[in-house]
Order: C-alpha cells, then sequence, then structure tokens
C-alpha cells in the first residue's frame, strides 16, 4: 500500500523524507516533486528498481531514465570528458530546468537503459527533491506518468496513474511550471541543444555563445 505525505507540513514533510529515502534505499519507487513536473523516482544504481521504474510507465529500455543529483560536486563521480562550457552551463543555471547529456563514468555500475554510454542529468529547483537527493545520492527520474499521458503538475495526477506501484508519495503541492527542462549535449566539442524548453536558446548563448541546434 502506498504512503503519502504532504510536504508542505513540517512534520509529515520530515517523516516523508525519512520513508522515502528508506525506500529509495530498498530499490523501492517514490513519487517526488520538482521544479517542472512530479517525478518518479529511484535508486540509480540498482538495475533491478530502474527496470521497475520504467515498467511502472510502460516505457521501454530505449527510452532511458534521466538522473537527478542534489549538488553540482556529485558530477566528477558520474561524468566524464566534461568540458568548460559544460562547467559554465552548471554554474549559470544549476539548480534549474537545464539538463545535460554528458559521457558518463565507463566504471559506473548502473543500467539505466539503452544510453550508449551517456547520461541524462540535473540539478533540480526544489527543496524537496534536493533534500531526497542530498541524502539518498543519484536517483533515474522521469516524469510520474504512464507513458504517453500528460506529466502531472500535481500529486493526485500522479497517483491516479501510478497508484500501489509507488512505495511513498511525496506531496509538494502543485509544481510551479509545466514547461519542461531544456536538454543540452555536450558530449562533443560544441553544446548541442536538443530540446529548448525552459531556458531559451537565446538564454544559453549569453553563457555558450557556440551553442548549436539540433536540427
Amino acid at each position: 500500500m502506498a504512503r503519502r505525505y504532504d510536504c508542505t507540513e513540517a512534520t509529515d514533510r520530515k517523516t516523508g523524507l525519512r520513508e522515502a529515502a528508506s525506500a529509495v534505499r530498498r530499490g523501492e519507487l517514490v513519487v517526488l516533486p520538482t521544479d517542472t513536473v512530479y517525478g518518479v523516482g529511484a535508486d540509480a544504481f540498482s538495475g533491478e528498481a530502474v527496470g521497475d521504474l520504467l515498467e511502472a510507465k510502460g516505457r521501454g529500455r530505449g527510452m532511458p531514465s534521466p538522473v537527478l543529483i542534489g549538488s553540482p560536486n556529485t558530477l566528477h563521480g558520474l561524468v566524464t570528458g566534461f568540458s568548460e562550457a559544460a562547467w559554465d552551463l552548471v554554474d549559470a543555471f544549476w539548480p534549474g530546468a537545464l539538463t545535460l547529456v554528458a559521457r558518463h563514468q565507463p566504471s559506473l555500475t548502473w543500467d539505466l537503459g539503452e544510453t550508449g554510454g551517456t547520461v541524462a542529468v540535473r540539478m533540480p529547483l526544489h527543496p524537496v527533491a534536493i533534500e531526497l537527493l542530498t541524502e539518498v545520492g543519484p536517483m533515474a527520474v522521469s516524469s510520474a506518468n504512464l507513458t504517453g499521458h500528460p506529466a502531472p503538475q500535481d500529486c493526485d495526477s500522479a497517483q491516479d496513474m501510478l497508484g500501489d506501484s509507488i512505495a511513498v508519495y511525496l506531496d509538494g503541492g502543485p509544481t510551479p511550471d509545466i514547461v519542461p527542462s531544456s536538454i543540452v549535449d555536450v558530449t562533443g566539442e560544441v553544446p548541442t541543444l536538443l530540446r529548448a524548453g525552459a531556458i531559451s536558446a537565446e538564454e544559453l548563448r549569453k553563457v555558450v555563445p557556440e551553442l548549436k541546434e539540433a536540427s
């Protein structure tokens, strides 16, 4: 039976974060608010948990899960070949609605799906998400909806779709924005905008003027 906690109330938030962290460590799924939409998350280093996440969403391995982190410092253990331009983007827009696609460390023992040696990583601008990520480390997090359905902006919508496939729901109230994160590929010599979202190409070019846009 799924448990739900009201993170707008201090005592419930503290209990909910503790229960969510325990659930993640047990390899279970949790739903958490972010600065864009609600996400469903699992321990990024548990292949079984990530598989459960993809199954709960009705999503195949060909659409691997992004990874959320609680601090830019976490990148040092996750990615390789991270350029100066990539760090400039992190400094300018994290925490926030910018996802970076980077080469992951070849030594990492994780299975996020068919990633081709890359990882899509982001630090969300939401206190509940950051607190959970700081406690448990990197999490595979995808929007908390069934594939083909709208991404949820509130906990009710997420729970209606995902039900008891989730161990813990963290209800942080409505999310501030349904606009998805912008996605920039930093695996090559020049950063490439793959998806325009909450941060425009114009804003990104103020930091990395050489930014290309995918054709």
